[in-house]
């Protein structure tokens, strides 16, 4: 359960930090909420996560997921462009995040 609530933690954050774009300035109510919601949500399942995994492995992978998915909504939804350099970070940051998941054992 453990991994499931770290992955409904990151997708209520990148639902919150794509909806916070949309509240532009907090000046849309939907969005506004939304990103309260989506942000309540968020801490909400990051705490349970830490429950069973070190505040530290699961921060790396919740920022780092969070950071990618933000990046290609932000390309998909938002048409906002990525460049080499951020293709190779963001592939940068995942395979950080595969490393930490498969061979360290600070997370078990």
């Amino acid at each position: 359960m453990t991994y499931l609530y770290l992955v409904i933690a990151i997708v209520c954050e990148v639902v919150g930090t794509s909806a916070l774009k949309a509240a532009e300035g907090f000046t849309r109510p939907l969005p506004s909420i939304v990103v309260a919601i989506a942000y309540a949500g968020a801490f909400f399942f990051l705490s349970l996560t830490l429950k069973a995994m070190p505040v530290g492995i699961a921060y790396a992978i919740w920022s780092g997921l969070g950071v990618v998915l933000i990046a290609l909504v932000g390309w998909t939804v938002y048409g906002q462009a990525l460049d080499a350099p951020a293709i190779l970070g963001m592939t940068l940051i995942v395979a950080g995040v595969a490393v930490l998941n498969v061979f360290s054992k600070a997370g078990h």
